[in-house]
């Protein structure tokens, strides 16, 4: 009887030591889940750069004639703005945008014993202030519509046999009006392609030596428009 107390005695200890050990183990730790990624919003403000083209009309009345002439050249330059994201995929915001440009067109009026008289119209730059609003229909793509004022220097010079007749140049102000797409393929990154209308109405300008104009010179009437089409990169800050 006291053998096999001796015995059960020796299995009760055998089996607390071996407990005490497997309790000194170190656990395993618990498989890593990384946290799930912010989910993708439009909300926040951006700044950027773009180039594209920009392809113009100008018409003039002189009291010799008319004249209307259409070119293109290049555009490029920065934007920045903010966007607000809302009911699901809305989205508003507003843009400033600067560019210049080399759009130049040219025509001629009022043939003479000396010939045509040479006309020059030249585009520099345009800003552009306008709000969107779109519709992301994916969390990463933004389809948009937007509008509001728009600038942009003009100048219209005259010359004849080589001579210059006479140079108008001002800051016009109209409206704009356009679209596009945008899509944020990186996080911070987006990129856009769109294309924009800017009507800067029609301007009274006085020439000297154009259609009989002479030293005192007179009056004629510019009108002026320009499409864009421009892709971009925006960075974004959330």
């Amino acid at each position: 009887m006291r053998k096999y107390s001796l015995m059960l005695l020796a299995a009760v200890v055998g089996l607390a030591a071996s407990q005490a050990s497997a309790a000194d183990l170190p656990r395993k730790a618990p498989a890593y889940i990384p946290p799930a990624p912010p989910p993708v919003t439009w909300t926040g403000c951006y700044i950027g750069a773009n180039i594209g083209g920009a392809f113009g009309d100008a018409s003039v009345n002189f009291p010799g004639g008319e004249l209307s002439s259409n070119g293109s050249g290049f555009a490029g330059g920065g934007q920045i703005g903010c966007d607000y994201q809302f009911s699901g995929g809305w989205v508003v915001g507003f843009r400033n945008m600067f560019d210049g440009t080399s759009n130049h067109r040219s025509g001629t009026i009022a043939t003479g014993p000396l010939g045509g008289t040479v006309v020059n119209f030249n585009n520099q730059w345009f800003d552009t202030l306008t709000g969107r609003i779109g519709y992301s229909f994916t969390p990463a793509w933004l389809l948009y519509g937007q509008g509001g004022g728009a600038w942009a220097h003009a100048s219209t010079n005259a010359s004849l046999a080589g001579f210059t007749l006479g140079t108008t140049g001002n800051t016009r102000s109209g409206w704009t009006a356009g679209g596009g797409v945008e899509w944020m393929f990186a996080p911070h990154w987006s990129a856009f392609l769109e294309g924009n209308y800017m009507d800067f109405g029609t301007n009274n300008n006085t020439v000297f030596g154009v259609g009989g104009c002479g030293v005192v010179g007179c009056s004629f009437n510019s009108k002026f428009t320009e499409t864009t089409v421009l892709v971009g990169v925006n960075y974004r800050f959330w």
